[in-house]
């Protein structure tokens, strides 16, 4: 099957074969056509396998073939996602599709000044991509028309609910018409999303590619037994492999990833990291520096699971294992994309043994965790800094997963009490699935 017979418009089609796409993945051949016929739909796929082109190449056409065009202060396809990273993601991929076609594309998204987002909701625009914290923000403070909104998608919809997102959809899809088609979108669904389709959606096809949790078959994993002291020498160890040209390494906390970077630094490996505390334009920076080659190792929070597309990725190092088991699906998942191959290394302390079972469950396959080959076990762990007092820690765990970021005003498009625009939902929130926290 060709993009040709999918019944996309020629100007998509035209975009398409500049991208070097050929043939559709499967969840596109198989989202592609009931998105065109106008249906709501639940996508399930690997991530990696081609989602945000499932739901954009038809949304776009069926935008382009709708008699009505973006009119003034009105938008009229609404994609919310929930990281600053795959709203910029999801755009550039929007532009690309769109580049011979009449269609405005904007973004919404906190980090970065409110005015250039202001003035793009006054002008209206076809397609709008934003996060849902600032989306509410600024819709409380009364800018965006979403009265003509014909399309809403959820790219990501069990992160956003996870990240605490939920009350801040809710208000904002009470905002948009009835009428309008509404999709999901995810490499994973959570039972609890599942459910809350009933209340966003009407009939939706379900569409699963693949099973469910299941991490991408192009990527091999390796586990390794890592005394929490030595992880730092284990990665320098690692990185003595000259086959690991592009590395992703995951940090728990923000600290931890400024930490990893300054050690790679001082033993000559070039490294940046992005989390919460750089601003857009830094991680953006950082981002770019990682793409073109000019940086061996980007170092990143979880913030970065989901938002992170970047071709050739040749390993992810979990330098910390995941507080939310799901995002290390996604974690490895940027390597082994669009079908090629790559490897995910995950250091497994004492401390995580009892979640590595767990893991093993939702991936459904024995992972078998050994050690290192060539590392010496036997070495010296390196002096530690004096451990964070407890009001410190919280602090840090609170900065890493908390809301930042400004509070819009009361009322407004979106009505309601002041929305924060963080990505995170607060530390020991009653919803929060933080390990060791309230479940």
């Amino acid at each position: 099957m060709s993009f040709d017979s999918l019944g996309l418009d020629a100007a998509i089609l035209k975009a398409v074969a500049e991208q070097g796409y050929t043939e559709p993945t499967p969840i596109q051949k198989a989202a592609i056509p009931p998105v065109l016929e106008g249906s709501d739909v639940i996508g399930i796929a690997q991530t990696g396998t081609g989602k945000t082109a499932a739901f954009t190449l038809p949304i776009l056409t069926r935008l382009l073939r709708a008699k009505s065009g973006a009119q003034r202060g009105r938008v009229r396809c609404l994609i919310l996602a929930p990281t600053r990273e795959l709203v910029v993601q999801i755009a550039e991929n929007v532009s690309a599709y769109s580049r011979h076609a009449r269609l405005a594309v904007a973004t919404v998204y906190g980090g970065v000044g409110e005015r250039p987002q202001i003035a793009a909701l006054r002008a209206g625009c076809d397609v709008l991509i934003a996060t849902p914290g600032r989306l509410l923000d600024l819709g409380g403070q009364g800018h965006g028309d979403f009265s003509a909104v014909e399309c809403l998608v959820l790219d990501e919809a069990d992160r956003m609910l996870d990240m605490g997102f939920l009350p801040a959809i809710q208000r904002i899809v009470r905002s948009l018409p009835a009428s309008r088609q509404t999709l999901m979108f995810s490499a994973t669904l959570s039972r609890e999303i599942e459910a809350l389709t009933q209340q966003f959606q009407r009939s939706p096809k379900l569409i699963e590619v693949g099973r469910r949790s299941n991490p991408a078959e192009t990527v091999t994993q390796k586990l390794y037994e890592c005394p929490g002291a030595l992880k730092q020498a284990m990665l320098h160890h690692l990185l003595g492999d000259e086959s690991m040209r592009m590395v992703l390494v995951f940090s728990r906390t923000k600290h931890g990833a400024d930490r990893i970077c300054r050690k790679l630094a001082a033993h000559g490996v070039q490294a940046a990291a992005i989390h919460a505390n750089r601003s857009q334009g830094q991680r953006q920076r950082a981002l770019q520096a990682f793409k073109n080659g000019e940086i061996r190792v980007l170092v990143a929070t979880d913030i970065a699971s989901r938002g992170i597309d970047v071709d050739g990725i040749s390993h992810v190092v979990n330098f910390d294992f995941p507080d939310q088991l799901e995002d290390y699906v996604h974690r490895i998942g940027r390597t082994g994309r669009a079908e090629a191959t790559g490897t995910a290394i995950t250091f497994v302390t004492g401390e995580d043994l009892g979640e590595l079972r767990r893991l093993e469950r939702i991936v459904g396959k024995h992972l078998h965790c050994g050690r290192l080959p060539g590392f010496d076990y036997s070495q010296q762990a390196p002096a530690r800094a004096p451990e964070p007092q407890d009001g410190e820690r919280r602090m840090e765990r609170r900065g890493q997963r908390g809301g930042h970021g400004d509070h819009g005003p009361q009322g407004g498009r979106f009505g309601g009490r002041r929305a924060a625009q963080g990505d995170y939902r607060p530390y020991g929130h009653p919803g929060s699935r933080r390990r060791g926290g309230p479940r």
